[in-house]
């Protein structure tokens, strides 16, 4: 763990919940529990391959060395896992849909059979259309870095709504398509593996594109509660130096606004939109799109960003290797702890974050939904998950309380999982996953996370074992 946090943080960092009770969420605030298809669901040869089998295919790309062909094996075991969620008191369900999946014979069938459990044991399925896994026959047509993917996004979106909308009424329609623009196209380190540097933009435009194109699909289809999951967090300058304040406010326009502007504003932050595919005709067009209102935002948080002007050389950050070209450097967060990710623990950031957010789009943003919240921790007694989910919740909370419209909170994640690029190394669930056996095992916070939806007045079910 880093140095510990000075007295005045320490009640929202500590690795150990605080004694008093978490403040009440108002009556019908939505609490729920996140995955990903490519991350839990295996049975690889039931759908054709997406560029994350391709990718783990590579040596050197996955650390060790593994692939999601089984990992939870949801797609078998998905009664059980469901039967975690009831026992556990969530109101919801956040799952990814397997475009890959969907591409084969009876794909969506196992989606008919998910959802059909999730209604009947009282938890709401809350689907997300694209959570990283490309299919491989969409990449090599050009994925995202051309537009057709966009259109085939939507009909896509069309089809999973049209077998699916009677049961499923909160769609998502794309997940931190930041990091997918970053870490899969310009810095090679995720799935596809392009290293395009800014020449990935065009990515960051056509996936918010068949974000806009999808939300029209489900309008279409009848949808009236949807949303986007993008990860956002603060930057913080190295310095108040100009050259410092410029780097930092590069990035947080790259990771931040980019993404952000065009959903909540209807445009690109000031020198972008020259930047993205086509003339500014077509751009200002698909803007329209884009913009058009939807009715929650969902974010991902999970830490702030320390960022300063470039230091010349390659910069070793997060288990990734910046290159030197870039115009701006991530330091370390020095003062907190961390997790076994080596990512800071400061809740506090999340109430600055939706403070901030409320303040620079004011009423063009809608409710907001914590989409993505957790951390990774080995153990079953996980006391550190425990704290860490503790703090952000209370600091969620008070950014609630100053006047930011929260209507959810989603824990990352169920289950031990196929962490991308980590492979099995690193462990995000509630339940540990042994998986040679593929046993399920609550861990502590599982326990803790109960009790806690208990006293915020939510319906208790059968209680889980382990």
């Amino acid at each position: 763990m880093a140095n510990t946090v000075n007295a005045a943080s320490t009640a929202a960092t500590t690795s150990t919940a605080a004694t008093d009770p978490i403040p009440r969420f108002p009556a019908g605030f939505l609490w729920g529990v996140s995955t990903s298809a490519h991350q839990i669901e295996g049975a690889a040869d039931r759908r054709e391959p997406s560029v994350w089998d391709a990718f783990t295919a590579e040596p050197g790309r996955v650390k060790d060395g593994s692939t999601a062909a089984v990992a939870c094996d949801h797609y078998h075991r998905y009664p059980e896992d469901v039967a975690l969620l009831r026992d556990l008191g969530v109101d919801a369900y956040r799952f990814s849909i397997s475009w890959p999946r969907v591409n084969s014979p009876g794909g969506l069938d196992f989606y008919d059979r998910l959802v059909d459990e999730l209604c009947a044991a009282g938890v709401r399925p809350v689907p997300t259309l694209f959570h990283w896994d490309l299919p491989v026959s969409r990449a090599e047509a050009g994925g995202w870095l051309e537009r057709d993917t966009a259109g085939r996004f939507a009909e896509y979106a069309a089809l999973v709504a049209a077998r699916l909308g009677d049961r499923i009424h909160k769609w998502i329609t794309l997940n931190e398509p930041a990091e997918h623009t970053l870490l899969g196209h310009a810095l090679g380190a995720h799935a596809p593996g392009k290293q395009l540097l800014f020449d990935a933009l065009p990515a960051a435009h056509h996936q918010l594109l068949a974000h806009g194109l999808a939300v029209q699909a489900l309008r279409a289809a009848g949808a009236t509660d949807i949303g986007i999951a993008n990860s956002h967090g603060p930057t913080w300058p190295a310095s108040q130096e100009p050259v410092d304040l410029e780097a930092a406010g590069f990035y947080d326009l790259l990771l931040n606004r980019l993404f952000a502007d065009p959903v909540l504003l209807g445009q690109y932050p000031d020198g972008i939109g020259e930047l993205m595919p086509g003339d500014a005709e077509e751009i200002a067009a698909d803007l329209k799109i884009i913009g058009q209102p939807v009715d929650w935002y969902g974010i991902n948080y999970y830490a702030p960003t320390r960022v300063g002007a470039p230091q010349g050389s390659e910069i070793e950050f997060g288990g990734l290797t910046l290159p030197a070209e870039l115009p701006f450097s991530v330091r370390e967060i020095e003062g907190y702890p961390v997790t076994d990710f080596g990512w800071p623990v400061v809740p506090e950031a999340l109430t600055e974050l939706l403070v901030d957010f409320r303040g620079r789009y004011g009423d063009r943003l809608p409710p907001v939904v914590i989409t993505e919240n957790g951390c990774s921790y080995e153990g079953l007694d996980d006391q550190e998950r425990i704290g860490y989910l503790d703090g952000h919740l209370r600091a969620l909370h008070r950014a609630s309380e100053q006047g930011v419209d929260v209507r959810g909170y989603f824990v990352w994640s169920l289950l031990d999982n196929f962490e991308w690029a980590e492979g099995y190394a690193r462990r995000f669930g509630l339940v540990h996953v042994d998986f040679e056996t593929l046993e399920r095992t609550p861990k502590a916070s599982y326990h803790w996370l109960r009790d806690v939806l208990k006293a915020q007045g939510r319906p208790q079910r059968r209680a889980a074992t382990g």
